[in-house]
């Protein structure tokens, strides 16, 4: 009978000690929605403010800011965006001052050679692929080369753009880059990978955005959000949190 008690005893405690650890799980589970859901109304709120629909699609603007929060970026008030779901004939690079909340430039970019043709639906961190990479990059310094006056580009994701150095991918301006090229060609003309804009924007621009400021390439591609470790899905999170409410209810 002892024994049989004894037994009784340790699978109750055991029992409420599992219900004490699921409730803790439980509550760590909403705290992170709840956090998740104040970061993405603060974005909102941003992107609304500054009236980047024109300009910007959100979910560019998004992941932009979730790579902002998370890396070590020198200087935070200036973040460059590029988003390649867009034709080349549309303008596709952004240059935003967070502090100011303002849109500095709005203009061309061009994609590399081997990336697409009006559109950029292929990317690599390969030595001489000729194609663009997605993900973060930090600027750093200028210099004079063979494009002329050009900024250099440090790509911040290991095996998505941490070549970018390697592969000499700058942004410099190009007479490719222009609406007389849409004109005869129908589309931009293309790079060897590196970010081109037009030759009359190109110095303004880089000096506004260099030594140590944020760029961001993004292009709605499935393989860099699943590679990627900046990016977070709220949508997953969403998901994850209603099956836990629907769980708990269905206990009680």
């Amino acid at each position: 009978m002892g024994n049989t008690f004894m037994f009784l005893l340790m699978a109750l405690n055991t029992a409420l000690s599992s219900k004490e650890e699921l409730k803790t799980t439980d509550q760590q589970t909403t705290t992170h929605h709840i956090n998740v859901e104040r970061q993405r109304t603060d974005v909102d709120s941003l992107y609304d403010e500054m009236n980047l629909g024109p300009v910007l699609k959100y979910e560019a603007f998004r992941q932009a800011m979730e790579g902002r929060k998370e890396l070590p970026i020198q200087n935070k008030n200036i973040m460059t965006v590029i988003d390649f779901s867009l034709a080349s004939t549309e303008k596709r690079l952004v240059v935003l001052d967070l502090n100011r909340k303002k849109v500095l430039f709005n203009t061309l970019v061009s994609h590399g050679k081997n990336s697409g043709e009006n559109y950029a639906v292929d990317f690599s961190n390969q030595q001489e692929s000729l194609k663009s990479s997605l993900g973060f990059f930090m600027t750093e310094n200028t210099y004079n080369g063979e494009n002329g006056y050009s900024l250099v580009l440090n790509g911040l994701e290991e095996g998505i753009n941490d070549n970018a150095k390697a592969r000499y991918v700058v942004m410099h301006g190009a007479d490719y880059c222009s609406t007389g090229t849409i004109a005869s060609l129908g589309r931009l003309g293309k790079s060897y990978g590196c970010p081109a804009v037009p030759r009359k924007y190109a110095k303004p621009i880089i000096n506004t955005i260099k030594n140590g400021t944020l760029l961001f390439i993004y292009a709605d591609d499935p393989e860099y959000l699943a590679k990627s470790h900046l990016i977070h899905q709220p949508n997953i999170l969403m998901a994850q949190f209603n099956k836990t409410q629907l769980a708990k209810s269905n206990e009680g």
